[in-house]
């Protein structure tokens, strides 16, 4: 199912929301469409284009900075699915500094690996293995959490999230 970009009355991104859901915001006059597809979802009695960029009518108050949590599918996403060590297709998570031995489990000490080279290092660090980072973990952007939410940020969405 496709998803639509739900934006505050001042044009900051809030969240991402099925595509029926954003047009029930719009037919209940909550929400004016921004951007659609270019397709019509139609009904009995009238016709709604498809959106794909909402913007409510009222400003929602954001009580706090939305981070990304921190899941398989968001290290992968931030590291371009490549193993952070030899550049490869990575298909697992490694900790830099490992958890046996003080390590924590935090956006910094997280990297994608391959299971070749997260075999390789084991219970040791990059330096004690004779292994370097192609670059050090760190925390994503602020809105990242939109690119783990769908996947694939669809064209009409990147204007709305470089504002923010």
């Amino acid at each position: 199912m496709r998803s639509a970009l739900v934006l505050n009355a001042t044009y900051e991104p809030l969240s991402v929301v099925p595509t029926r859901r954003a047009a029930c915001l719009v037919l209940l006059d909550k929400a004016d469409v921004v951007e659609d597809d270019g397709t019509v979802l139609r009904s009995a009695s009238m016709a709604v284009p498809t959106p794909l960029v909402i913007r409510l009518r009222y400003v929602v108050k954001v009580p706090y900075h939305r981070r990304t949590s921190l899941s398989r599918r968001a290290v992968f996403a931030r590291d371009e699915h490549r193993c952070q060590y030899c550049g490869g297709l990575a298909d697992s998570i490694d900790h830099v500094m490992p958890r046996s031995r003080g390590g924590l489990h935090i956006w910094e000490n997280v990297a994608a690996a391959c299971r070749r080279c997260n075999l390789d290092k084991r219970d040791r660090t990059p330096d004690e293995a004779g292994m370097k980072l192609a670059r050090p973990p760190h925390a994503p952007r602020e809105l990242a959490w939109v690119a783990v939410s769908v996947g694939r940020v669809p064209e009409a969405w990147k204007p709305y999230l470089n504002v923010a």
